[in-house]
C-alpha cells in the first residue's frame, strides 16, 4: 500500500527526543523560569532572555495538547523545533528547509496555525497525513478566507496575511516531510505544485507600496491634539494622578459610629469641601437594591465618609435617621462632587486661549483613565514624529533618553532602543535621533507610570489603533475635549505603519507638507539626517532610504507638471528659467523624434518621465523657488557658504533671484506676492528717522515685485 510505504518506520525515534528546547533552539534561559524538555506536550518558554518586549506571555506558552491526533503532536514540535534550529544534522541535510533561523515571534505565529489545520483533517475522516491531498488544502484554505462566528456564519474575508500564513504552513509540513518520525505527507505530494504561498493566497504583486498614508483630515487634527494633551495637559495629569495613588486606603478599623461619620461630616463642613459623589455603577446598584430616585442622599458615598474617620467598610444597615440627618444638613451645606480635580490651574484652550480649568471633577477611577489617554497621546507624537516602528515602540525603556550638547546652547536628543526585525533574538541595540517634542513624549509616559524602574518598558506590548480609538477618540471627540477647545478628529484607520508611511511623504514633500503648520520639518528633516549619520546601518537609516524614494517620486512627478506647463506655453521665469526651458525643449523634440520613428506606438508617461528622470534628480524644492542642483560649481549658496564641493544645495543660503540654477513657478506666486505686501506695511509703519531701515526694506521690496513681476510675465506667455 502506497500509505505503508509513506508512512515513517513505527520504531523511529524524534532526533529530538530526551532534548531541552532551549539547547536546540540555542536559546539562554532567564534564572527560576521552567526548562521545557522536547518530549512535554506543553513548552513554557516564557523565560527566554532577550524577547521581544511586543510578544505576550500567552504567546511563549506553546499547547500542543490542543491538537487532537497524538501523532500529530509531534509533527508539530519537530516541525517548531527545525525553524529554530536549521542548523541541526536531522535539519541540515533537508533539500527545502530555511537555512536561517525563524524569528522567535515569527515562530510563534505559528503554532496557532497547526492546531486548526491538523484537527480540521481530523474531522474530515484523515487519520494519517499521507492521506491528505489538495483537495483537503484547497477546501481548508477556502473554508479560512472567511472570518467567522461562533457557529461557523461567514463575518469578513480574511487578511490576505493570514490566508499567506495557512498556505505556508501547509506547505512547509511538505519541506520538512522528511525529518518527521511519527507521520508524513506522501513524498510526492506538493500542495498547490509549490507555488509562492502569496500567489496561492491571492496577492498581487505591488509596483508600490500599498500602505496608505493617515488622511490630511485626520492628521492634522490628531497631532494637533497629542502635543495639547503632551506639552499642555501632561503636567497637571501627572501631578494628578500622584495624588490619586498617594490617597489613604480603606483601613481595618473599627466599624463606623455614627460619631465617627459625623465628625468625618463635620471636617466637610468646616473645610467647605463637598461630600464625594459615587459612581455610576454604584448608582445603578442602589436603584436596585430599592433606593427612592428622589432621595437627597442617593449619589452620596458613605464610604468615602468612613474611610475619612478611619473606620472599617461602610454597610447599608448603618444608615440610621441619625446620621441621615445628619448628613442631608451637611449635604445643604457644602454640596456634592466627584472627589478628585475640584479646583484645578487654567489652561488656555487650543483654538481660542482662552482660560479654563484643565479638567472638571473627576471619580477614581475617571483619573486613572487620564493616564491612558495621555499615554496614548504621547505614543501618536512619537511614532509620528520618528517613525518608529512597533516593535521599536515596544523597546523603549524608562532611562532611554539622551541629551548630548553638540555647540552653544544646541544640543541632540535621541533614544536609546533596539531594532528586533530581522536581527537574532535579543535584537540589536540602536539610538534614535528625535525631535525635542517626542523628547517631552518620552518623558511623559515615564512620569505616567506609578513606580518607574530603571529598565522598565515605557508602554509595554505596543496596541496602537485599540488605544486610537479606544481612549483618544472619546476624550477629544467628546465633551472634555470640546471644553478644551481640540479640534474633533473624525473616524478613519489610524495605524503606526500609517504614520511611519506619512512621515516619509511628509519630509519628501516638505516645506508644503500637512505636517508644517505643527512640526518644523527643516528641523525633522535635519534630526532624520543626524540620526542616518550617527548609526548608518540603523533603523533611521531605513526610514531615510523610504524618504529618498518618495523624493524621486516627487521629483520627478513636478517636473513633469512643469514640462506640461511648458507646452501650454506656462514658461518658469528667474536666472535659471532659460536653462530649463532648454531642456524642455530637447525633451519636447525627443518625445515628437519618437513618435514619428514609431508612428503606431502611443509614447506614454513611462516614455516622459525616462526623460525626465536625471534632470529631476537635482531638483531641490525651496519655499519660493525650485532648486536645479546640476552643477555644484554655478550653486550662489555654496559659493557664498564657501563649499563648492558639497553634494546638496543650502537651501537656508538660498538667493532665488540671483542664482543662475534657481527657478520660478506660478506655484510660487503666493509666497511671493506675501512678501511684497508684508513689505509694503513694514515700510509704511517705519517713523521717518529709520531711513537705513527703509532703504533695505526697499531694496528687498524692488526684489520681491521684481520675481513677482517675471512670474507673472512667463505665465501669461500661454493666453498671447
Amino acid at each position: 500500500m502506497t500509505e505503508a510505504l509513506a508512512a515513517p518506520e513505527a520504531a523511529a525515534s524524534s532526533p529530538f527526543a530526551g532534548a531541552d528546547v532551549f539547547e536546540l533552539a540555542g536559546w539562554s534561559r532567564e534564572p527560576g523560569f521552567p526548562r521545557p524538555m522536547f518530549d512535554e506536550d506543553v513548552w513554557d518558554l516564557r523565560g527566554i532572555q532577550g524577547r521581544p518586549k511586543q510578544m505576550s506571555a500567552g504567546q511563549l506558552v506553546w499547547d500542543f495538547t490542543k491538537i487532537i491526533n497524538p501523532r500529530w503532536r509531534l509533527v508539530a514540535k519537530e516541525l517548531l523545533i527545525a525553524y529554530c534550529a536549521p542548523a541541526h544534522p536531522a535539519v541540515a541535510q533537508l533539500p527545502r528547509a530555511y537555512r536561517t533561523p525563524r524569528a522567535l515571534a515569527t515562530t510563534a505565529r505559528f503554532v496557532p496555525l497547526l492546531a486548526p489545520w491538523l484537527n480540521w483533517l481530523t474531522g474530515q475522516g484523515v487519520e494519517s497525513l499521507s492521506e491528505v491531498r489538495q483537495e483537503h488544502c484547497q477546501r481548508y484554505l477556502h473554508f479560512h478566507s472567511k472570518i467567522r462566528d461562533k457557529h461557523g456564519r461567514p463575518l469578513r474575508d480574511t487578511s490576505s496575511s493570514q490566508k499567506r500564513a495557512i498556505v505556508t504552513t501547509i506547505m512547509d509540513l511538505a519541506f520538512y516531510g522528511e525529518l518527521f518520525t511519527s507521520d508524513r505527507y506522501q513524498p510526492d505530494f506538493r500542495p498547490w505544485n509549490f507555488a509562492r504561498p502569496a500567489t496561492v493566497a491571492g496577492n498581487a504583486k505591488q509596483a508600490e507600496n500599498k500602505t496608505q498614508p493617515v488622511p490630511e483630515h485626520i492628521l492634522t487634527p490628531l497631532l494637533a491634539a497629542c502635543l495639547y494633551i503632551v506639552d499642555v495637559l501632561g503636567p497637571h495629569m501627572v501631578r494628578l494622578l500622584r495624588q490619586v495613588e498617594s490617597r489613604p486606603g480603606k483601613t481595618g478599623g473599627h466599624r463606623p459610629r455614627t460619631a465617627d461619620l459625623a465628625r468625618a461630616l463635620d471636617e466637610h463642613r468646616y473645610l467647605g469641601e463637598p461630600l464625594v459623589e459615587i459612581i455610576d455603577r454604584q448608582l445603578d446598584e442602589r436603584l436596585a437594591r430599592g433606593w427612592d430616585r428622589e432621595d437627597p442622599l442617593l449619589r452620596v458615598s458613605f464610604q468615602a465618609l468612613t474611610t475619612r474617620a478611619g473606620c472599617g467598610e461602610f454597610r447599608a444597615s448603618m444608615l440610621t435617621p441619625a446620621l441621615r440627618r445628619l448628613t442631608e444638613d451637611a449635604l445643604a451645606e457644602v454640596g456634592l462632587a466627584k472627589p478628585w480635580g475640584r479646583s484645578q490651574p487654567t489652561v488656555p484652550r487650543a483654538d481660542t486661549l482662552e482660560l479654563v480649568p484643565w479638567t472638571l471633577p473627576l471619580h477614581t477611577r475617571d483619573v486613572q483613565d487620564l493616564a491612558g489617554i495621555a499615554r496614548q497621546a504621547a505614543l501618536t507624537v512619537i511614532a509620528t514624529l520618528s517613525g518608529m516602528r512597533n516593535s521599536e515602540l515596544a523597546e523603549l525603556l524608562v532611562g532611554c533618553r539622551r541629551t548630548t550638547e553638540i555647540g552653544p546652547g544646541l544640543v541632540r536628543h535621541s533614544l536609546a532602543s533596539k531594532i528586533i526585525k530581522g536581527q537574532k533574538l535579543g535584537g540589536l541595540d540602536d539610538e534614535w535621533v528625535v525631535l525635542e517634542e517626542v523628547h517631552r513624549a518620552v518623558a511623559l509616559a515615564e512620569q505616567l507610570l506609578a513606580a518607574p524602574l530603571p529598565g522598565q518598558s515605557l508602554f509595554g506590548r505596543v496596541s496602537f489603533h485599540a488605544g486610537h480609538t479606544r481612549a483618544l477618540l472619546p476624550f477629544v471627540n467628546g465633551p472634555r475635549g470640546q471644553r478644551l477647545g481640540l479640534t474633533p478628529i473624525p473616524d478613519g484607520q489610524v495605524n503606526l505603519r500609517m504614520l511611519r508611511r506619512t512621515l516619509s511623504i511628509e519630509l519628501a514633500y516638505r516645506p508644503n507638507g500637512m505636517l508644517a503648520a505643527k512640526i518644523a520639518l527643516k528641523h525633522l528633516s535635519v534630526v532624520t539626517t543626524e540620526g542616518y549619520t550617527a548609526r548608518p546601518g540603523g533603523a533611521q537609516a531605513k526610514l531615510l532610504a523610504e524618504v529618498n524614494e518618495h523624493e524621486q517620486e516627487r521629483n520627478l512627478a513636478l517636473a513633469a507638471d512643469e514640462f506640461r506647463n511648458y507646452q501650454q506655453g506656462i514658461m518658469p521665469s528667474g536666472p535659471g528659467a532659460r536653462d530649463l526651458i532648454a531642456f524642455f525643449h530637447h525633451v519636447d523634440h525627443e518625445l515628437t523624434r519618437q513618435a514619428a520613428a514609431s508612428p503606431h506606438v502611443r509614447s506614454s508617461d513611462r516614455d516622459l518621465r525616462n526623460l525626465l528622470a536625471k534632470r529631476a534628480g537635482t531638483l531641490h524644492l525651496g519655499t519660493a523657488n525650485y532648486c536645479w542642483f546640476a552643477d555644484p560649481s554655478k550653486a550662489l549658496c555654496l559659493k557664498l557658504a564657501g563649499t563648492p564641493d558639497a553634494s546638496r544645495p543650502l537651501t537656508g543660503m538660498c538667493d532665488s533671484a540671483r542664482c543662475p540654477q534657481a527657478t520660478h513657478h506660478p506655484c510660487h506666486r503666493p509666497v511671493w506676492a506675501e512678501n511684497v505686501t508684508r513689505t509694503k506695511t513694514f515700510i509704511g509703519s517705519l517713523s521717518r528717522s529709520q531711513k537705513g531701515e527703509r532703504l533695505r526694506l526697499q531694496a528687498e521690496l524692488d526684489r520681491a515685485q521684481r520675481v513677482l513681476d517675471e512670474i507673472d510675465s512667463a505665465a501669461s506667455n500661454s493666453t498671447q
